[in-house]
């Protein structure tokens, strides 16, 4: 039996956790996760979806504030983990911690390193307009995403996916792949293959201020981002000083350049917006302090919108 401690927080983190603790070769010894926290407007402090699995299964959880905690350290220390699997865990581990496995750590990645090492890579790879990206599997050592490959698969982004879509395909590709890096290595079967350090590239923790629309780009740029922030941090504008959410967007037929950037149209029922390029039409929208509704509904309240120009 191959004994794991895993460290992951959010959703997409859970559905590794589930394939390590259904396969009949691996035990899952504990469960390192964030601290639960507060979320929504009432401030409801709230579990991980990993510790909710954890706690269902039986599964030893820790939640450090301080990775260093002696305490911590000692604990983690009596799990004698052969391995550690970090999925998402939304910190970084330090080393006197990661030098406690026995066999190595191991990472799950959802791009084709060396390319978007760090926070984003999903988020990146849409944005940049990548008609595909990838699951690797590999290795973690003292610098971020830098370690050695175990296993890399490649998955298509197609036109209509967004973030969740892909992480979904993530999960679908990964969850296999890890499990079968795991018990390779275990076996020492199976060669790491270290990265061409030369070709690789970064992406930044994405920040709420990332989702404000740049009218100045093009089309086709703002449409990616649009899928690529979803849910969050989502897409908006300014108008009038107040924030309009775009929720659901599409290039419109218009010819290019017939609408300077940021500038509102109303055709046809139909709310079109310049850019760089062809102009955008907004299918959903959420003012400020409303609800979302249908650019039709929006027009009906908000006609003087038309001529008016966003930032």
């Amino acid at each position: 039996m191959i004994n794991v401690v895993y460290f992951g927080t959010p959703e997409f983190s859970t559905y590794f956790l589930k394939a390590l603790h259904a396969d009949e070769d691996i035990f899952v010894s504990g469960l390192i996760t964030q601290p639960d926290k507060p979320v929504g407007r009432g401030k409801i402090m709230t579990p991980s979806s990993t510790k909710l699995f954890a706690q269902k299964h039986d599964i030893p959880v820790f939640e450090p504030t301080k990775l260093k905690d002696p305490n911590f350290i000692n604990e983690i220390k009596k799990l004698n983990a052969d391995f550690f699997v970090i999925v998402a865990y939304g910190k970084i581990i330090p080393q006197e911690i990661l030098d406690l496995s026995k066999s190595g750590n191991i990472n799950v990645h959802p791009s084709l390193l060396p390319k978007y090492r760090g926070p984003s890579p999903v988020q990146a790879a849409i944005a940049a307009g990548d008609t595909e990206t990838g699951v690797s599997i590999m290795l973690i050592d003292a610098k971020m995403d830098h370690g050695p490959v175990l296993m890399q698969k490649t998955m298509t982004i197609d036109h209509n996916d967004d973030t969740n879509s892909m992480l979904r395909k993530a999960v679908d590709l990964g969850t296999p792949m890890l499990i079968k890096s795991i018990k390779k290595l275990y076996k020492d079967d199976i060669t790491p293959k270290e990265q061409n350090h030369d070709k690789a590239t970064f992406c930044k923790m994405i920040k709420k201020e990332d989702g404000r629309i740049n009218w100045s780009e093009s089309a086709e740029i703002i449409e990616a981002k649009s899928r690529a922030y979803q849910p969050w941090p989502g897409m908006f504008t300014i108008w009038s000083d107040k924030t309009l959410k775009l929720n659901s967007i599409i290039i419109a037929s218009e010819a290019k350049q017939s609408l300077a950037p940021g500038e509102v149209k109303i055709n046809d029922n139909r709310l079109l917006i310049g850019t760089s390029t062809n102009p955008i039409e907004i299918l959903e929208i959420q003012p400020e302090g409303k609800q979302k509704m249908p650019a039709a509904a929006f027009i009906q309240g908000y006609s003087n919108i038309d001529g008016t120009r966003l930032n």
